[in-house]
């Protein structure tokens, strides 16, 4: 389980720098920030595929900021981890309540740390526990940046192995322009929003050749949606 990136907000420099020498040598990509603001920069920038998050930090404190995140959608799906000193029982229920996918109590083990994470990852539908993603005849191999259907190889663009990636860590559900855009391309990226009705044309036509078109759906009034029909 590599190549998934994770916002580490801590305010203490050793114990920051710990996660990302940890992450690191788990496979992970690290993004480091000190506090809510920094973070906050980061997120606007591209969305983690999960956030590491220390309750106590300076200025808005960590359990404030998630909070915050859960009531905007855009941010909704991103998982968070709590990470806290605090060990009373009604610390980590205000914890889950206010968001957080998960709880964890310093100190703790790396083992502990990189395998919490997996196990959220997976359930969030951001990761399988493996390279490769396979939805029927489709698999999509993230570590060597492949698609195929039915074992043939299937000729992609960067933007568009992201845009599949996407798709099949999160099917059935509707997105909008706006949400595919922030997901697929980045809140930095400055592009019309029919842009990806263009880059969903493209999609459908190569996916057309191997009879697979009807996987990404329009739906009228809303976007689209990624869905095995049979």
């Amino acid at each position: 389980m590599s190549n998934f990136n994770i916002l580490v907000v801590e305010d203490e420099d050793a114990i920051r720098g710990m996660l990302m020498m940890v992450l690191e040598q788990a496979g992970f990509m690290p993004i480091a920030a000190a506090d809510a603001e920094d973070a906050q920069k980061i997120l606007d920038d591209k969305l983690p595929d999960l956030i590491l998050l220390d309750w106590m930090l300076p200025g808005i404190s960590g359990a404030e900021w998630a909070r915050r995140l859960k009531k905007e959608a855009q941010y909704q799906e991103v998982p968070i981890i709590l990470l806290t000193a605090r060990g009373e029982e009604e610390d980590k229920v205000r914890g889950l309540e206010i968001g957080a996918d998960d709880y964890m109590t310093k100190p703790f083990s790396p083992k502990e740390l990189i395998a919490r994470i997996r196990a959220v990852l997976r359930r969030s539908g951001k990761a399988q526990g493996q390279p490769q993603i396979v939805m029927g005849d489709l698999l999509l191999d993230t570590e060597q940046h492949r698609l195929s259907i039915n074992d043939r190889p299937v000729e992609v663009s960067p933007t568009e192995f992201r845009l599949m990636h996407f798709f099949m860590t999160h099917p059935n559900k509707v997105y909008s322009r706006s949400q595919l855009l922030d997901q697929v391309w980045g809140r930095s990226v400055y592009i019309e929003e029919r842009t990806i009705d263009v880059h969903i044309r493209r999609l459908r036509k190569i996916l057309e050749e191997y009879g697979r078109e009807d996987v990404v759906q329009t739906v009228r009034g809303f976007g689209y949606r990624f869905s095995l029909v049979d």
